[in-house]
């Protein structure tokens, strides 16, 4: 009878069944064991890609780890570009938007504006009254009531920015209310004409200063522009403070035409003055000469006429005569008369026949 396990034996059979059985089982092992590891390099590959993140131009971005910066100084600050990170809680990433300009605007001194009526630049209906919890106002260095109103646009220190990021927790508020305080504060110290129309620059420019104050007392880390600065009355008295402001204006304008009237008659009258004193001296030069010259002329002529004046006296008669009649077509001298007796001299003197005028003959026919 055959034996167990010999060939040819009765459990070949089983055996090779068995060889099969456990091929198959390796065989299935191995593709799962492969399928497992293709998983896993998928988990690792998908696990690193989920700390991929980017920063974009106009930011600059803060990695934490378990809620504190990582790095030193400037090495916290991560550049626009592809930046890695761990997973939360490990890892958060804050992204400061350094190249954008934001912008505020304090209305809490402001008259109520629908935004309708904001966006079309609309006055609202005036009242003779503020209505409380609704109507915003300040209060004047001399008691008066005004309205004011700020525009304020900053940017954030790209040099500083974890100041802005992380030292408050809502920096629009606190802006918000730093730019309330100094339209308070610049109402305060105006009086009501100068900070309407008599000097809104330099109620401005105190606004402007106070903030920057503030800003640099809190150590924000940002840049500010005050835009726009408006002040107003309240509406029930807009138009006679209106009317105020128009005859103050006129008067104003009446006083600079008088002032630039006066500049101008006062330059013609002293170029007038100036002309008149250059004549008078030019005139009195040429006199002075004119006297001079007839002075040494005279004195010239005076040892001569010592000498003989009856001859110089002729001498001076002739040349004199001589000077006169140059031009004269006709020359009559009339002799003294011996016994000194003046002459008659009769003259018939007729007037100049006038030329015939040229009578003008029609050609027409």
């Amino acid at each position: 009878m055959p034996q167990p396990g010999r060939p040819g034996g009765t459990d070949a059979g089983p055996v090779a069944i068995e060889d099969a059985g456990a091929q198959a089982l390796a065989e299935a092992l191995r593709s799962s064991f492969n399928l497992i590891k293709l998983v896993m390099v998928l988990l690792v590959g998908a696990f690193i890609a989920s700390g991929l993140f980017t920063v974009k131009p106009n930011q600059v971005a803060v990695k934490l780890r378990f809620g504190r910066p990582v790095g030193v100084g400037r090495e916290q600050l991560l550049q626009p570009g592809l930046h890695w990170k761990l997973p939360y809680p490990i890892h958060e990433v804050v992204y400061i938007p350094v190249g954008e300009t934001h912008t505020l605007t304090s209305t809490a001194g402001w008259y109520a504006v629908t935004p309708e009526e904001e966006a079309a630049g609309q006055t609202p209906s005036p009242l003779p009254y503020l209505r409380p919890g609704v109507d915003g106002y300040a209060l004047a260095g001399d008691g008066n009531i005004i309205h004011v109103r700020a525009t304020m646009s900053y940017r954030i220190n790209a040099s500083e920015p974890l100041s802005y990021a992380f030292n408050f927790a809502q920096v629009t508020n606190l802006l918000q209310h730093v730019l309330d305080n100094a339209l308070a504060y610049a109402s305060a110290r105006f009086n009501a004409d100068d900070a309407l129309y008599r000097d809104k620059l330099a109620f401005q420019e105190l606004v402007l200063s106070r903030v920057n104050a503030l800003v640099e007392q809190l150590k924000l880390g940002i840049t500010l522009d005050v835009r726009e600065v408006r002040t107003s009355p309240p509406l029930g008295v807009e138009s006679a403070f209106n009317e105020v402001v128009k005859a103050q204006q006129q008067g104003d304008t009446k006083i600079r035409e008088a002032e630039s009237y006066a500049r101008g008659a006062t330059n013609n009258a002293v170029g007038e003055a100036s002309t008149i004193r250059q004549d008078a001296l030019t005139r009195s030069n040429y006199f002075v000469k004119t006297v001079e010259k007839e002075a040494s002329n005279f004195l010239g002529f005076l040892p001569s006429y010592q000498r003989s004046p009856d001859l110089f006296t002729k001498r001076l008669l002739a040349e004199t005569t001589q000077r006169v009649l140059t031009n004269a077509q006709f020359k009559t001298y009339l002799p003294e008369r011996a016994d000194g007796r003046p002459r008659e001299l009769r003259l018939l003197l007729n007037k100049e026949l006038e030329a015939p005028k040229k009578t003008e003959t029609s050609t027409a026919r």
